[in-house]
């Protein structure tokens, strides 16, 4: 099969534990993409959290962004496809958040939203790696639930980092009955997006858009938010650094991800 799309998660994959690019890894994407081979990002991440990448994104075509929620041409620097979350559910969640002192964190189409405390304060949540980044990117808002009212049909993603798994476990089971797709990513968060939307629908919609078959795209990926996508895939590969359970549904297990398991993938299965 000559493969003609390549899906890249971006943490635990296309990252180093260091949430670092290694230059082989860079030199393995920008050589694929020279090639004519479309290089996707799919990641929970959004528009504003990938720019802080721009050495690998730039070499990038399109991004399946917010889980699924947005489909981004990089070179047009325009949306393909929005898929925002309802406001009355983006309420409730907010609601749920603050009952249990969780750090709120609202995606957009272009900007990325949080409170200062919350930023000033991530090693509460286990996101300490995160910090500068957030720092540096985030839209500040005091009040999440203004923000949501006084941006309707903005919000595609809501992130809810939780200060310990017993908090997270309690959100998700007053979340479940909302009807959306929840995944986990990290340690104690829980990440919501409309119903049916995950990196696997964004991947069929993108396939679609680029007149792709399914059978011709690879996705790579380590974590809960990459199940989908994985099982999509004509070709599904799991970073070394994945859980047991991503790796047991792949069909190829490559390096990890401080060892360029994605320079790796493409070296196996983009031969010229």
């Amino acid at each position: 099969m000559k493969y003609r799309l390549l899906a890249l998660d971006m943490d635990g994959t296309v990252l180093n534990s260091q949430k670092k690019i290694s230059p082989q890894t860079v030199a393995a994407i920008k050589k694929l993409s020279e090639s004519g081979v479309y290089v996707v990002t799919s990641t929970g991440r959004g528009r504003a959290e990938v720019n802080d990448y721009p050495d690998v994104i730039n070499l990038m075509n399109c991004g399946i962004l917010n889980s699924g929620g947005l489909l981004f041409d990089f070179v047009r620097d325009e949306p393909i496809a929005i898929h925002g979350v309802d406001e009355k559910i983006i309420l409730k969640l907010i609601d749920f958040g603050l009952e249990e002192r969780a750090m709120i964190h609202l995606l957009g189409i272009r900007h990325s939203i949080a409170r200062e405390e919350d930023i000033q304060n991530m090693a509460a949540f286990d996101m300490a790696v995160y910090h500068d980044m957030f720092n540096r990117i985030c839209e500040r808002c005091a009040d999440p639930k203004e923000y949501v009212l006084e941006h309707p049909g903005e919000v595609i993603k809501v992130n809810l980092y939780h200060r310990d798994k017993i908090s997270r476990d309690k959100n998700f089971e007053r979340i479940k009955p909302l009807n959306l797709s929840i995944s986990f990513a990290e340690s104690n968060n829980l990440e919501m997006s409309p119903a049916n939307i995950t990196k696997a629908s964004g991947l069929i919609e993108l396939c679609d858009f680029l007149k792709i078959d399914l059978a011709e795209t690879v996705a790579i990926g380590d974590a809960d938010n990459d199940k989908e996508i994985l099982q999509t895939a004509g070709l599904s590969v799991a970073m070394g650094n994945a859980s047991d359970e991503i790796k047991k549904l792949a069909d190829f297990v490559t390096l990890d991800n401080d060892h360029d398991g994605v320079a790796a993938a493409i070296e196996k299965f983009f031969k010229e």
